[in-house]
């Protein structure tokens, strides 16, 4: 190791950092070639960003041309318990664990920038700094660097903090003697595979989006196609389990960062009290949470998904309350919701609720419902 990387380390450990390596400004052929076939067979399904900017993400320094190395970086949010034990708690919901507290980007720019000051300062080069808003293949490049391998579900696998890790990139104009590459250690095992609920992996090493229950419930625009929503159990804002499933994580720690620690109100959150969010409502309660981006609607339509999976005939009357939500997306996950839960109420509010003059997907969603 150089003395430029011994420097660039302590300094990272300084601003935060719990993982740090070096690769170059380029990813192989391989893995060019596998992001443009996720493209072409429409896997990323509504991101259209992916597709957008995908020569880009393809070669680093398309993005920024005087890029000679990168710099990433990994910040543990390793959960304090076992995210597959939220799935039992059917009347609460689940919210990813990288969402219940302080949205990561914020946090981990501020640490980058103060990383970058300071080699600025220290070496002259210029350089850029990316927390997962740019097209940047930050996995791939993370296990260039020596952070870990991207495992059979794509993500990024970590030795000493499995599946726990927010990733950063900076980007300088200086060459960095590179790490060597992590080594892939999955072998035969394919838990990660096997537990996911939508079966969002069409073979090892490869997803589609359009299956898996973080898009769906974060990037999806539209209804929750049916096929998936008995699967989405009570799972509200993304889903932890191929990450949780990793046998890796028995290394894995707690987050010493304050910032990733679970709030107690996103834990586990209430599904009743979710449901009943007007849109001022959620803005508070998710401030500075990446919640927030999903919007109101698109989140009580994964509350009422989640209602009706829960079996709990209590909250039937929340379920009726949003049958008269002024959003369409949420009334249709509400029709759903009241179908799997009553079918002897459904019946009562679908003459009640005349669907020949709803909006056609909500009309839809009455007649598609058989009880």
């Amino acid at each position: 190791m150089d003395a430029l990387s011994q420097q660039i380390r302590r300094a990272a450990a300084e601003c935060g950092f719990d993982a740090v390596g070096f690769t170059s400004a380029a990813v192989p052929e391989t893995l060019r070639e596998r992001l443009m076939r996720f493209i072409s067979l429409g896997r990323h399904g509504e991101m259209g960003w992916l597709e957008d900017r995908a020569s880009q993400r393809a070669h680093p320094q398309s993005l920024w041309p005087d890029a000679k190395s990168v710099i990433m970086l990994g910040m543990n949010y390793g959960p304090d318990t076992d995210p597959l034990d939220a799935l039992k708690e059917k009347s609460n919901g689940v919210i990813s664990v990288y969402a219940q507290n302080r949205d990561y980007h914020d946090l981990v720019k501020k640490r980058l920038k103060r990383l970058a000051r300071q080699l600025v300062e220290d070496t002259g080069t210029e350089l850029k700094v990316f927390v997962d808003t740019a097209p940047v293949m930050e996995k791939p490049l993370a296990a260039q660097s020596g952070l870990g391998w991207q495992g059979k579900h794509t993500n990024l696998v970590s030795r000493d903090f499995g599946s726990w890790l927010f990733l950063g990139a900076i980007f300088t104009a200086i060459e960095i003697q590179p790490d060597e590459p992590a080594r892939d250690n999955c072998g035969s095992c394919q838990d990660c595979l096997d537990i996911c609920p939508t079966n969002a992996f069409p073979a090892p090493y490869q997803l589609d989006a359009r299956r898996c229950i973080s898009y769906l419930t974060i990037e999806h625009s539209g209804p929750i196609p049916s096929e998936f929503r008995t699967a989405m159990g009570n799972r509200i804002y993304g889903c932890d389990d191929c990450l949780a499933a990793c046998p890796w994580n028995k290394f894995a720690s707690n987050a010493r960062e304050q910032a990733f620690h679970a709030r107690d109100e996103l834990r586990s959150p209430d599904l009743r009290e979710l449901a009943g969010l007007d849109d001022a409502n959620f803005r508070t309660l998710f401030s500075g949470s990446p919640v927030k981006r999903t919007g109101r609607n698109r989140f009580v339509r994964n509350v009422m998904i989640a209602i009706g999976n829960s079996a709990d005939k209590t909250l039937l009357d929340v379920v009726i309350d949003r049958l008269k939500d002024e959003n369409p997306l949420v009334r249709g996950a509400a029709i759903w919701a009241l179908s799997r839960l009553s079918p002897e109420r459904f019946n009562e509010a679908k003459s009640q609720y005349a669907p020949e003059e709803c909006e056609e997907g909500v009309q839809a969603e009455w007649n598609q419902q058989n009880v």
